[in-house]
C-alpha cells in the first residue's frame, strides 16, 4: 500500500492519487474547491481532548500515539475504507499542521501500515 503525507496547504499534484483529509477540523483558509480532497474522514482525527493535550509537543509523542491508536481501534469502518482505497490506488493523507514529523497523520500512517500487516 502506498500511503503518502502532505500538508493541506501544499500544491496539488497529479501524483497525489486519492487525497484524503484526515483532520477533525477543516484547514483554515482553504475552500473545499481548492483543497480537492476526494474524502474527508474527520472521524479519524484525534479527539479534541487528545489533540489539545498533545499540541504537537515532541516529548508527548509516544504517549500521544498510544492514546490515538486506542481511539483508532474503534474506527474500523474508516480504517478499512482507507485500506480498501489503497489496494489499487496511491493514497495521500492530508493534514493542516505545520509540524511535519509529530502530527496525527504521521501516526495514522504508521497505524495503517501496522494494521494491514496484522490482517
Amino acid at each position: 500500500m502506498n500511503i503518502f503525507l502532505k500538508r493541506a496547504y501544499d500544491e496539488i499534484s497529479s501524483d497525489d492519487g486519492i487525497r484524503i483529509l484526515v483532520d477533525r477540523l477543516w484547514p483554515q483558509g482553504i475552500s473545499k474547491e481548492s483543497l480537492k480532497a476526494d474524502f474527508w474522514l474527520k472521524e479519524l482525527g484525534p479527539s479534541n481532548e487528545l489533540r489539545k493535550w498533545f499540541n504537537h509537543d515532541q516529548s508527548k509523542w509516544e504517549e500521544f500515539k498510544k492514546s490515538y491508536y486506542s481511539e483508532l481501534n474503534s474506527k474500523e469502518k474508516e480504517i478499512n475504507q482507507i485500506l480498501e482505497i489503497g489496494k489499487n490506488n496511491k493514497v495521500t493523507l492530508l493534514y493542516a499542521s505545520k509540524e511535519q514529523r509529530f502530527n496525527q497523520a504521521v501516526a495514522l500512517k504508521e497505524y495503517l501500515l501496522a494494521y494491514k500487516k496484522d490482517k
